[in-house]
């Protein structure tokens, strides 16, 4: 049995490994690139967020688009799994907020290292600078692939673990969506995901960063999404953990054209009874200072002009001038600091791809094409995406996984 993988990051070396498994099976990775995992290397800001150890139903539930499609994947091939796997091969890991799994090193490298021992133990064999141009296909079957030299290589499977649009600087340029649609599938249209938001955020400092905050995304009156946790200004708008994840609900909508907004609560611990008695006794405290000198306590100086603003309250009035309607309007816009989201950063800005090959001509269990036998997908490839936390690079793992072994 010969198999070939074209693509040599997470899904395509989990693939390999998986395929390796029996002894006697000649498993071959064509990667264009110099190196294997070069968008791992890159992951969790050089870190790599493995997965998530979170149990299974967290995971499931952290899947954004077509998440039944990956329990059987998941089943198969779990977060332990790929903890076990990778620390088995010489990279300890370690658990983080919000069950975050990382190398104990916080070294991505470490992680490729550990894979790349196991390919070596296991015989894989690795072409690199090794560019594939297409597939070869007669009878409803793949039987191998087309070089870019011209030539060709037969084999019993074809695994296509090309990644998908996100970071093209490292080579994702959506062959394998060519290669998908040439074979007759379905390919959903892809959009940037976890990625940060366009937005007039007034005179709030680039760099500003929020904890402990919740976020809600609206169109019109409908909420599509609100989470809890850290933001981070920027100076085309809103980025940070809750807006990344916020973005894979919103943002084919945004692309649609939608209008939609992004309100922020400052302080979600407190109701808006509680914040008007603390700002009233801070106010008691400064009643003789200029409004915008009086919030130190309550705010971050880098809020303050924006909040006051929304508020409808000049930054000079005296704080023993403001009425209570005022004050009301500023604890209102405290709770409810509201901004226009005007787009979605690029392709480079995004960690994912949302959308790719349609789930529905896939075997959910063994990732081979319900269209074309021995053609297999794997990773971002594939219509499914989820939200921050290690559960994408799980995805990877799951399906790379599913894809390699041999039934």
């Amino acid at each position: 049995m010969k198999t070939i993988i074209v693509g040599g990051g997470p899904a395509g070396m989990t693939a390999a490994i998986a395929a390796s498994q029996g002894g006697n099976s000649q498993v071959h990775i064509y990667e264009k690139n110099e190196k294997l995992g070069r968008k791992l290397f890159i992951t969790g800001k050089g870190r790599c967020n493995i997965t998530n150890a979170a149990d299974m139903k967290t995971v499931m539930d952290s899947v954004v688009t077509n998440p039944k499609f990956m329990y059987s994947a998941f089943r198969g091939f779990d977060n332990n799994a790929i903890v076990r796997l990778i620390e088995g091969a010489g990279c300890p890991t370690k658990v983080e907020r919000g069950s975050r799994v990382f190398p104990v090193s916080d070294h991505s490298s470490d992680v490729i290292k550990a894979l790349e021992h196991e390919l070596r133990v296991r015989r894989v064999r690795i072409h690199l600078n090794t560019e594939i141009k297409g597939l070869l296909i007669r009878d409803g079957e793949c039987r191998g692939v087309k070089l870019s030299d011209g030539s060709t290589e037969a084999a019993d499977r074809v695994i296509i673990a090309t990644g998908a649009m996100s970071y093209q600087s490292t080579g994702s340029t959506g062959d394998g969506y060519r290669w998908a649609a040439y074979a007759g599938h379905k390919v959903i249209e892809t959009v940037p995901a976890l990625v940060p938001l366009e937005a007039a955020v007034g005179s709030i400092p680039s760099g500003l960063s929020l904890k402990n905050v919740k976020a809600d995304i609206y169109d019109g009156d409908k909420l599509l999404y609100t989470d809890f946790g850290e933001l981070l200004f920027t100076h085309f708008g809103l980025s940070g953990p809750i807006i990344l994840s916020a973005s894979s609900y919103v943002s084919r909508r945004i692309r649609s054209g939608a209008f939609l907004k992004a309100v922020i609560d400052l302080k979600p611990a407190i109701d808006e009874a509680v914040l008007d008695a603390r700002v009233l006794r801070d106010f008691e405290k400064n009643r003789n200072k200029a409004i915008k000198n009086s919030l130190g306590e309550l705010l971050l100086s880098g809020l303050i002009a924006e909040v006051l603003r929304q508020a409808g309250i000049s930054p000079e009035k005296k704080v023993n001038e403001i009425t209570k309607q005022e004050r009301q309007s500023f604890v209102k816009a405290v709770k409810n600091l509201t901004f226009d989201i005007t787009g979605t950063r690029g392709w480079n800005e995004a960690i994912i791809t949302q959308g790719g090959v349609s789930t529905k001509e896939i075997n959910p269990k063994t990732m081979e094409s319900r269209l074309v036998r021995g053609l297999f997908f794997a990773g971002e490839v594939i219509d499914v995406d989820a939200v921050t936390g290690g559960f994408n690079l799980q995805i990877a793992w799951s399906t790379g996984w599913a894809a390699g072994s041999e039934e």
